[in-house]
């Protein structure tokens, strides 16, 4: 049989290639809508929720997106369930299909402006069907390489479904960027649907190829001796012995890969962006350089954790990202716009102002107006982007901004008419304005104080970070349940792990930054979660390499 050799001199046959392959694909597919919807959250705001006020449309546009982490551990269940019943072949062609019609019917759903609010709540509706469909998905390509790799090898046969995660974020940037250049400022109107359209030829490629692959030999052999369970929910979480292992792989294993994940790939992005203001297509092609240097360990990581174990690898991930997060966001400043680093020591900005008067400005309803003097002095910096201190003042008082020592009253807009609130807004906002430029606070990054290729290091570390914990985490999973209830056992703290830990990572971080004024405060939660995850595994959680899957 044909064979491609590995570094090491162990050797993927033609049939094992394939079945990497096949269980693969919708990885891809999960990270290709992830990053194609992340990144046009924007757009999608506008075409449907252009009923709400600019602000509101990107808030309901992350919550949609958001809708389909919420339910992931629920599609776990479903179709955890049903592989542990039927077969891992079958559920997981019925997952991948659910997949690709809802990023498919993304691209043609119309907008707010064709039929109203019928449009966000389909748009919704097909996000929360995505995400039950991905957990089902993730457990059963996992579950199926593991149960077909060769002894001692299974680390480096699941790992190779953990790399194309990051295939399907080059998948995406290529399209995003390829149809951008092509089509202008048409991109905006209509063109962002291609690149949802086009996720039909990664369907139907999927879904030719899963058409061709046999059960796994285990199942098979166990449903033949009927072995298999027949309450594989009852199993998993209504027995202390199993749910315990559950709970320990949530809490021990899932948590923590999930944070290290999301911080080193979508918070980082999302900090260059948003935070360090840097422009869209640069920031995207740093991620991209990243990746693709950082891509090849998680087949080493995978790799060694047959040698030496899933535990020491994972722990060693979450352990060092969260040791060094801090300064490596610091030095992403440094270097990516050191004219605010240099700002905020030279001309440092505090929000005096009486805590009760401050308010968490998401409005969902599109309507209201944050009009006290701690909202509208806050508002401003946020959308300037600019860190702040928090100073309680006296209760009552109005809110004063100092900037190096230059205070600037803000005003209390309540009882003014909408035209002089606006009139004294504007008059705010421009002299507050002028004082941060003649502080030295841009608007924006400039490239040419940038440093690219040290934040091309340092992105390249968090994404070594992400190799670590990533390419372990599916045969470490797989390994800790019984062959009869794993598919279900593997998939809810997984996840569990990744759709609400790490999917909701940017929102709650960026929520801690905008309350703070701090720009690294965010940076808590992944550190708090993976610290977490090291001492919980450590202690409680077992090495599970040498285990024998057919038991």
């Amino acid at each position: 049989m044909a064979t491609t050799a590995l570094d090491d001199g162990t050797a993927l046959d033609v049939n094992h290639k394939r079945i990497i392959l096949a269980s693969s694909l919708g990885t891809v597919f999960e990270w290709y809508d992830f990053y194609l919807y992340g990144s046009l959250a924007v757009i999608i705001g506008k075409q449907f929720f252009s009923g709400l006020n600019e602000a509101s449309q990107l808030v309901f546009a992350l919550l949609a997106f958001a809708a389909g982490f919420a339910v992931r551990p629920f599609g776990a269940l479903v179709f955890g369930r049903v592989g542990d019943m039927v077969g891992r072949k079958y559920t997981f062609l019925i997952t991948i299909v659910i997949m690709g019609l809802s990023t498919f019917l993304v691209g043609v759903l119309p907008s707010y402006g064709s039929i109203g609010v019928a449009a966000p709540v389909i748009l919704i509706a097909l996000r929360m069907l995505q995400g039950l469909a991905l957990g089902g998905e993730y457990g059963g390509a996992a579950t199926y390489v593991a149960e077909h790799a060769p002894k001692g090898k299974r680390g480096l046969y699941t790992s190779f479904i953990q790399i194309t995660a990051t295939f399907g974020l080059f998948l995406s940037l290529l399209v995003i960027l390829g149809c951008k250049w092509l089509l202008g400022d048409k991109f905006d109107d209509w063109g962002w649907r291609i690149p949802f359209l086009l996720s039909s030829l990664l369907l139907a490629v999927s879904v030719y190829i899963r058409l061709q692959l046999a059960e796994s030999p285990l199942f098979k052999q166990m449903k033949a001796e009927g072995k298999h369970s027949k309450a594989p929910l009852t199993e998993s979480f209504l027995r202390w012995g199993n749910a315990r292992l559950v709970l320990l792989a949530l809490f021990g294993a899932t948590a923590g890969q999930a944070v290290v994940w999301y911080c080193g790939q979508f918070y980082a992005m999302y900090f260059l962006g948003s935070t360090l203001k840097i422009d869209a297509t640069t920031t995207q092609l740093l991620i991209a350089a990243a990746l693709l240097i950082g891509t090849p360990f998680f087949v080493v990581f995978g790799w060694l954790s047959d040698k030496i174990g899933r535990k020491p690898v994972v722990l060693a991930g979450c352990l060092l990202a969260a040791l060094t997060y801090f300064p490596i966001f610091k030095a992403l400043t440094h270097y990516g716009n050191p004219a605010i680093e240099a700002a905020s020591v030279a001309a440092p900005i505090q929000v005096q102002a009486d805590p009760a008067g401050c308010s968490v400005q998401i409005d969902l309803i599109g309507k209201k107006v944050f009009t006290s003097s701690c909202d509208v002095a806050k508002s401003y910096l946020a959308k300037r982007g600019v860190p702040y201190e928090n100073v309680t003042a006296a209760p009552g008082t109005v809110a004063v901004v100092t900037v190096g020592g230059k205070p600037f009253s803000s005003f209390e807009g309540g009882t003014l008419a909408k035209a002089e609130f606006a009139a004294q807004n504007k008059a705010f906002g421009e002299s507050l304005g002028k004082a941060l430029a003649d502080a030295g606070y841009p608007v924006k990054a400039d490239p040419a104080q940038s440093n690219k290729t040290m934040l091309v290091l340092l992105l390249t570390l968090l994404v070594l970070y992400v190799t670590m914990v990533y390419g372990p985490i599916a045969a470490w999973l797989v390994e800790m349940f019984p062959t009869k209830i794993r598919y279900t056992s593997m998939s809810l703290p997984y996840h569990i792990g990744n759709g609400w830990f790490g999917g909701f990572l940017p929102s709650v971080s960026f929520g801690i930054v905008a309350a703070t004024g701090n720009f690294y405060a965010g940076l808590w939660y992944p550190v708090v979660i993976a610290l977490m995850t090291f001492v919980i595994g450590l202690l409680f959680v077992r090495e599970t390499k040498d285990v024998d899957l057919s038991a």
